[in-house]
């Protein structure tokens, strides 16, 4: 088992294209760490580095304690699950999982027995006569996530794996791969464009944008506690609604003006030092939707919080409702509600903003103020 040190890896490509930027990272041992980030951030990229198969332009990368820029992608021991599952077409099942063992020399009858266990462990053990044409996507991944386990590997290293297959077997694959992480304890480096994926799956996520780290953190802590607007847009489904407004004292008070409504701001986040310099100025402020109710009971503890809303489109979603609002002439918002709302398009309804989950963005910088 290992960890992976990641110091200052740059990757550049002629033409003055850089595509990972100064990325220092340490993954703990047997750590489910997530890169992150819409397309073309440098995330596939970083895991092919740490696989090998691209050059590191600057920077050193360890994994474990040994030092491993110059070392060629089949001593690095480390196993790669690709996006397209990449199986031999006129092997078995159990060829295409025995492979790396026989190019390595593996004797007979120690193949045998550890693809045999890998595949009772994936529940392919019915399927190891099959050519891989005669498999499911869903088996088709297993076979493959097999393939790389037989080689007992200290880092699994894996590049969107689930993207090919349905939106229902996707949900049972996710379970099924953090299971086989609890089961084999080995560290995973985990790719993916689909924050869901990351929020479910991942001890941590590494946030990119850009080829440079925006945040490193926890799921929850992603959540409730993002650094900058894109982190908190990026998280989270559907996104953080913001506000462009200007924050105002009255008294002892502040207020969030927003499209011509006085939002107050609860005690503790009024007076934070941190929005002093702000006041009179122009900032975005971020709440997720569920932190805007429709509901009597709600919007009584949202005591000078509350604003008319034009209610445009509703989608109901089985447990919740999702509703898009207008306020005023540029406000658009999104508010999750109970599956019980009787709000329908068309209305002109009251909703409270729980202000106490509140985020205020640095207009400029994009940098989070205040949580």
């Amino acid at each position: 088992m290992a960890s992976l040190s990641l110091r200052h890896i740059y990757k550049k490509y002629p033409g003055g294209v850089t595509a990972v930027s100064d990325f220092n990272l340490e993954v703990k041992d047997k750590e489910f760490l997530v890169l992150v980030g819409p397309s073309g951030c440098g995330k596939s990229t970083t895991l092919r580095m740490i696989a090998g198969l691209e050059e590191i332009s600057e920077g050193e990368l360890f994994i474990g304690d040994r030092l491993v820029n110059d070392v060629a992608p089949k001593d690095r021991k480390i196993a790669m699950v690709f996006q397209n599952y990449a199986l031999y077409p006129h092997m078995s099942v159990f060829e295409n999982m025995a492979f790396g063992l026989k190019l390595s020399k593996v004797p007979k009858e120690t193949i045998k027995k550890k693809v045999e266990e890998a595949a009772r462990v994936l529940d392919i053990t019915h399927l190891l006569d099959r050519k891989p044409k005669a498999l499911s996507g869903g088996q088709k991944q297993r076979v493959a996530l097999g393939r790389a386990i037989v080689r007992n590997p200290e880092v699994f290293l894996l590049d969107e794996p689930l993207s090919n297959l349905d939106a229902k077997l996707r949900a049972a694959m996710r379970t099924e791969l953090t299971k086989l992480h609890n089961r084999v304890e080995t560290t995973f480096v985990y790719v993916t464009h689909d924050q869901v994926e990351a929020m479910t799956m991942a001890t941590r996520i590494v946030v990119m944008k850009d080829g440079l780290i925006q945040q490193v953190d926890t799921p929850q802590r992603l959540y409730d506690e993002p650094v900058n607007i894109f982190v908190a847009g990026f998280i989270g489904t559907p996104q953080m609604n913001f506000l462009n407004g200007t924050l105002e004292k009255v008294g002892e008070d502040v207020f969030f003006n927003y499209e011509g409504n006085a939002l107050k701001l609860p005690a503790d986040k009024a007076n934070n030092p941190a929005l002093a310099e702000y006041i009179g100025k122009e900032v975005v402020a971020g709440l997720r939707p569920e932190c805007i109710h429709d509901d009597e009971l709600n919007i009584a503890k949202c005591e000078g919080a509350t604003l008319d809303a034009f209610v445009d489109v509703t989608e109901l979603m089985g447990a919740e409702i999702y509703l898009y609002l207008n306020v005023g002439e540029e406000g658009k918002l999104t508010a999750r509600v109970s599956s019980r709302s009787t709000t329908r398009a068309g209305d002109t309804i009251k909703v409270g903003f729980d202000m106490t989950r509140l985020h205020i963005f640095d207009k400029d910088t994009e940098r989070c103020v205040l949580h």
